[in-house]
C-alpha cells in the first residue's frame, strides 16, 4: 500500500505550516505472509488445516492435516505470486488455488481433485504457544529442558531402494506447567556428524500429540503440560558404510515466558544389525506393497496400547494387493470377493518355523470400506489368520485369509515355502489381499514391528515402468513387486 504524499497547499494556509508541523500518515504494516496455520471446511464437513512454513532460501512449502480423516499431507509445491496461491498434492492429484485477502487474514479459493472443483476459503488461526505467552509463568527461562525422551524401540538398519535407512520413535513428555513447543530434531551419530535434521515442516509432518489425536497445523508442534507427543524417525544415509553403531538426538524446544529456545541433548541409542532375511510371502507378478513402509503410511503410524503398553506391531507391514495389465486389482463386478486377482493366492511360510496362532470361521466381507462381515475387535481385527514362530524372536503374521483355507494347524512345524492358506478378505479388510509383517513377539498387535530382508524380487515404482532387480531389501510403500522375475 502506497503512504500518502504531501499534497499542494494554497499560499492563504501557509501560516498553518509555522504553527503545526506537517506529519506524512503512519504507513501501514505490510499485511501478513503465508506462515503459519490456516483453517478451511471442505464441502460443508470436512475440516482442514493448511500450514506454512519458510525454508532458509525464502520458499514456502506447506502441510495439510484432514483433523477428521487423521491424515497429514506434505505438499510437493507451493506457489505464490503477489497475492495468488496455489500448493499442489501430486499424491492425490489435488491441488489448492486460492488469493490472500490485503490484510492476510483469509484465503478465498477452489480445491480441485481429480478435476472435480469445490470452493474453499481458509483463515489464519493462532498457534497454541502464541496463546500460552499471555500466561503468567514462574521463570524467564527454565534452567532446564522440560521434556522426557524416550526411544520405545532402538532402530535396526535395513536396506530398501538401494539406502539404508534407521526407523524409530521419539516419545516427548512435557513435564512443565506450560507447552512446551518443538523447534527441531537433530539426529547425530557417535562422531557428533549430523544424520538428520528436522525443522518445523518437517516436524508438522511427522509429530502425533496422544493427548490430542485432533491438533492441526502448528498446534501439533505445542506440548500441553504432562501429555506425549510420538516424533516418527526415518533417517536414510547413502552409504550403507556409513552406519553408526549408535545414534543421540538434539531436540530443541520452546519453553517458558517467550517461548525461549532450550535445547537437550538426549543419550545415545544403540543401532541394531541383526536382521531377519526371509523368502517372498507370495508368488507370482504385479503385487502391490499397499501401506508398505514408509513414514507416512497407515500401518507405521498405528500406535496401539495393548495390555498396557504402546505398540506399533504394523512398523514395516504390507497389505499385498494383487493388480492387472490396467492397474485395477479386479474385472467385473468389484463387489465380488473373486473377481479380485488376489483372491485365492496361496499365502508362503517365508521361512522355517513354528505354528503359534491360528483363528479360522471368520466370514468373509463384501469388498467396500464399510462392509464388515463381522464386529471389528482384537479377536476379529486379524481375520482368518495364522502366526509363525521363525526363531529368535521372530514372528510372522499372515492376515486376512479365506474361512476353511488354513493348511496347518496349531503346533505344526513348517518348511519355508509350504502353503498356509489362501488369499481372502476377511477381518479388518477392504477388498482380498494378504497383510503380512513380522514382529518380536506371538502377538499379531501386542508386539512391535521389526524390518526383514527379503533375498530377492524384483520392483517397479508404478505401472509401466521398467523392473529394478533388489536383492536384501525389503519393498516400500506402493511399489509394484514381482516375485519370480516376471
Amino acid at each position: 500500500m502506497k503512504n500518502s504524499n504531501r499534497s499542494s497547499r494554497c499560499a492563504v494556509f501557509a501560516f498553518l505550516l509555522l504553527a503545526f508541523a506537517w506529519r506524512p500518515a503512519p504507513a501501514q504494516a505490510p499485511a501478513p505472509g503465508l506462515e503459519g496455520s490456516w483453517e478451511g471446511t471442505l464441502g460443508g464437513k470436512l475440516r482442514l488445516v493448511l500450514t506454512f512454513t519458510k525454508s532458509g532460501s525464502g520458499d514456502y512449502k506447506a502441510i495439510m492435516d484432514s483433523v477428521d480423516q487423521g491424515a497429514t499431507l506434505p505438499a510437493d509445491k507451493v506457489t505464490l505470486n503477489g497475492e495468488k496461491l496455489r500448493v499442489d498434492f501430486e499424491r492425490i492429484n489435488g491441488f489448492y488455488e486460492g488469493e490472500l485477502n490485503p490484510n492476510g487474514t483469509e484465503i478465498n479459493g477452489t480445491w480441485t481433485q481429480n478435476g472435480i472443483k469445490q470452493p474453499l476459503v481458509f483463515k489464519r488461526t493462532q498457534p497454541a504457544d502464541k496463546k500460552d505467552e499471555a500466561k503468567p509463568a514462574t521463570a524467564e527461562k527454565p534452567f532446564t529442558s522440560p521434556i522426557d525422551v524416550l526411544v520405545p524401540i532402538a532402530p535396526t538398519a535395513f536396506q530398501a531402494d538401494g539406502k539404508t535407512h534407521l526407523v524409530y520413535e521419539l516419545h516427548i513428555t512435557n513435564y512443565s506447567g506450560q507447552n512446551a513447543t518443538l523447534a527441531r530434531i537433530e539426529t547425530v551419530d557417535d562422531a557428533g556428524s549430523s544424520l538428520a535434521r528436522l525443522e518445523p515442516v518437517d516436524l508438522l509432518a511427522n509429530v502425533l500429540l496422544i493427548g490430542n489425536r485432533q491438533a492441526a497445523g502448528m498446534d501439533k508442534l505445542s506440548i500441553p503440560p504432562g501429555q506425549m507427543a510420538v516424533v516418527y524417525m526415518w533417517v536414510t544415509l547413502d552409504n550403507p558404510a556409513r552406519v553408526p553403531s549408535g545414534i543421540a538426538h538434539k531436540i530443541t524446544v520452546k519453553a517458558g515466558r517467550g517461548q525461549v529456545e532450550i535445547t537437550a541433548q538426549c543419550p545415545r541409542i544403540a543401532v541394531g544389525r541383526e536382521i531377519a532375511t526371509i523368502a517372498a510371502p507370495l508368488r507370482g507378478d504385479n503385487w502391490e506393497a499397499g501401506n508398505g513402509p514408509s513414514n507416512s503410511s497407515g500401518h507405521r503410524r498405528t500406535v496401539l496400547p495393548i495390555d498396557g503398553r504402546a505398540r506399533i506391531a504394523q512398523r514395516f507391514a504390507i497389505d499385498w494387493v494383487r493388480q492387472n495389465a490396467d492397474g485395477k486389482t479386479f474385472t467385473g463386478d468389484p463387489l465380488v470377493n473373486k473377481n479380485y486377482r488376489a483372491y485365492g493366492s496361496e499365502a508362503l511360510a517365508v521361512a522355517d518355523g513354528t505354528v503359534t496362532e491360528i483363528k479360522d470361521g471368520i466370514p468373509e466381507n463384501v469388498p467396500g470400506e464399510n462392509s464388515r462381515a463381522v464386529p471389528i475387535t482384537l479377536e476379529t481385527v486379524g481375520g482368518n489368520h495364522v502366526v509363525l514362530d521363525i526363531g529368535h524372536g521372530r514372528f510372522a503374521f499372515y492376515a486376512h485369509l479365506q474361512p476353511g483355507s488354513l493348511k496347518v494347524k496349531l503346533g505344526d512345524h513348517v518348511k519355508r515355502g509350504q502353503v498356509l492358506g489362501l488369499v481372502g478378505n476377511s477381518g479388518n479388510s477392504t477388498e482380498p489381499h494378504l497383510h503380512f509383517h513380522l514382529g518380536d513377539a506371538n502377538s499379531p498387535l501386542g508386539s512391535e514391528g521389526i524390518p526383514y530382508l527379503l533375498e530377492s524380487f524384483d520392483a517397479r515404482a508404478k505401472a509401466g515402468a521398467p523392473l529394478v532387480k533388489h536383492k536384501l531389501e525389503i519393498p516400500l510403500e506402493d511399489e509394484i513387486v514381482s516375485f519370480d522375475g516376471k
